[in-house]
């Protein structure tokens, strides 16, 4: 692909922007306070537009319409789970977790159950979730840059993000970003929306996939080749085949060097890093092991054991998840008391629901106009390489660097989200809680995840995603959820319950993660763990609860009129010094230093 200067122009003016709106709003940010919750007077429709831009990271905008590519109707959970998860969030966190004080979910840890250890341990996960979310963004920037930049390594784009929004957290912190996050949201929708439009009106003018050539998608074929294809192999891939199929093989397949014609019956084929396929007009698609090759299959559910119980454990992970991810609870904070968090909520959803629309429409035409990403795995790059595809001149580079500008929104927005919510906890559970412990907790936040980025291989963003919602799933949503309506949960209970479920997640990460180096071995349960992870969880924090009732704090009562109590008995107020002892009073209101 050649050198895309309209895609380089619409990312240098998304980073000009972005750069310009968090420095104007950094100048009203003086106070801790300001850092971290943007002073607690965020309203509640631009803190939804907020939310949005931030929930919305690379899993959705580049990730989700490749899922939609390989695995059609299952791949369907994600913009439900995600978007769904939020219905959750209002009806049993939102409003409470607002009126607690809180400024941090280790804060709140500490206000509910009175325990130090509590909160350093939920510190500790706050900062591993985060890092673990921010890899997948930092190397979807790398690969949209590579895409639009033939050449340039996956490493810059990667260091672009996590510089920029770094210095964008250090000078403003969350009010810093709150406008910066509401405007990247309207940016991405009309960066997807639009290009969807066009798009949808040029299938609709050519004739759809028959006028294409292309295989229908209810129809029960593997997707055909509409034009000969010329795929080189990046990355080592086994091959599922439905349909016999001639083509010219160059490099190693099956374990033998390939140099020529070569006939592939049904059934699975591997072909290794470097190999280039050469398939003629009309020839079926072998697709990457684990897609759906067949296109009525493509449009129907799962009907196996195993895959119905990964969708479950998906739904499962990504509606529940939801409500313990740190960057998105931190959010709610910043609105000014319990009602507006609630409000925030429900905008947030309709935001949302009205994004996800066009994902699933890009995906399904990515799969008649785009089948080479079947073969070689990176269906990721499905929304970067569909305008070309479909209108290959100028018209096409201009849809492109739309989506690109607003991929990148995607990762800037949701990675200043995730760095304010680490940089939060560093600073007020490791450093002094001044101003300064702030921005160096920035930085010390901002480097980590990039060297994982640069290090470790990338996988599909959403499914990269999808295990932080497990994490966060199975670690905090149980104390959340039972520490808001259960009068009977200890700090014994809560920490079993989060050791057990995180301990049992990251045993899971690390399977998968050499299963992905190792020929794809691991099970259901390891991949998508939150099935069993998250009652698994649940169960530890009651039993342990209910062995420790010694341990229930004897404030418990007043704990839960106050985060229950309608907002207009005025019992709502920041966590003061002295409440709850150790970080509390490192950042009570008043005291903020410099």
């Amino acid at each position: 692909m050649d050198f895309n200067y309209w895609a380089t122009g619409s990312i240098a003016l998304i980073s000009v922007a972005t750069f310009s709106l968090g420095f104007r709003s950094s100048r009203q940010a003086n106070t801790t306070q300001d850092f971290l919750v943007a002073r607690r007077t965020v309203r509640s429709r631009r803190n939804a537009a907020a939310v949005s831009g931030e929930y919305l990271s690379a899993a959705s905008f580049l990730g989700v319409a490749g899922l939609i590519l390989k695995d059609g109707t299952d791949a369907l959970w994600y913009p439900i789970g995600f978007t769904a998860g939020y219905l959750a969030l209002m009806l049993f966190v939102a409003a409470p977790l607002r009126r607690s004080g809180a400024y941090t979910l280790p804060d709140f840890c500490e206000f509910r159950l009175r325990s130090a250890g509590l909160r350093r341990l939920a510190a500790i996960f706050v900062i591993f979730i985060g890092m673990l979310y921010m890899v997948p963004q930092l190397q979807g920037a790398g690969l949209t840059l590579q895409h639009i930049i033939p050449g340039v390594p996956t490493q810059l784009g990667a260091a672009l993000v996590a510089v920029l929004v770094t210095v964008n957290v250090v000078s403003g912190g969350m009010r810093a970003i709150t406008l910066v996050q509401a405007f990247q949201y309207w940016v991405k929708l009309f960066a997807i929306a639009a290009p969807a439009f066009v798009l949808c009106a040029v299938f609709i003018g050519d004739g759809g996939a028959r006028g294409l050539g292309a295989t229908g998608l209810s129809e029960p074929l593997p997707p055909r080749f509409a034009h000969g294809a010329t795929i080189s192999v990046e990355t080592p891939v086994v091959l599922s085949v439905e349909a016999p199929v001639r083509l010219i093989a160059e490099g190693t397949v099956d374990g033998m060097p390939a140099a020529g014609e070569t006939y592939w019956s049904p059934g699975t084929h591997q072909v290794a890093a470097g190999t280039r396929l050469t398939f003629a007009a009309g020839d079926p698609v072998p697709v990457v092991r684990g897609a759906v090759g067949d296109n009525a299959d493509w449009l129907s559910p799962a009907s196996d054991t195993d895959d119905l119980l990964t969708t479950y454990s998906l739904i499962f992970a990504l509606f529940l998840g939801t409500m313990g991810l740190p960057h998105v609870l931190v959010r709610f904070y910043t609105n000014p008391d319990g009602q507006a968090a609630r409000r925030t909520t429900l905008h947030v959803m309709l935001l949302l629901g009205l994004f996800y629309l066009f994902p699933t429409v890009m995906g399904a035409l990515s799969r008649i106009y785009l089948p080479e990403l079947l073969v070689t795995g990176q269906t990721d790059r499905a929304m970067l390489q569909l305008p070309m595809a479909v209108v290959d001149n100028v018209a096409g580079e201009i849809l492109g660097a739309v989506i690109a500008a607003g991929a990148f929104a995607a990762f800037l927005s949701t990675s200043s989200g995730l760095l304010v919510s680490v940089a939060g906890v560093l600073s007020t559970d490791v450093f002094k809680s001044r101003v300064r412990d702030f921005r160096l907790a920035t930085a010390l936040a901002g480097v980590l995840p990039l060297v994982a980025a640069l290090l470790l291989r990338p996988a599909d963003l959403s499914l990269s995603v999808g295990m932080s919602f497990a994490l966060a799933a199975s670690t905090f949503c149980p104390v959340l959820v039972l520490g808001i309506w259960w009068r009977k949960i200890t700090w014994v209970g809560a920490a079993a319950g989060m050791l057990t479920g995180g301990t049992l997640v990251l045993t899971a990460l690390a399977l998968t993660t050499v299963s992905g180096y190792t020929g794809g071995w691991a099970p259901w349960f390891v991949q998508q763990p939150g099935l069993v992870t998250v009652p698994l969880a649940f169960l530890a924090v009651i039993v342990m609860s209910k062995a420790t009732q010694r341990h229930i704090p004897p404030e418990t009562k007043h704990i839960r009129m106050r985060m229950h109590a309608p907002d207009r008995l005025g019992l709502i107020r920041d966590r003061a010094s002295g409440l709850g002892g150790g970080g509390a009073a490192r950042h009570a209101l008043g005291r903020h230093r410099r």
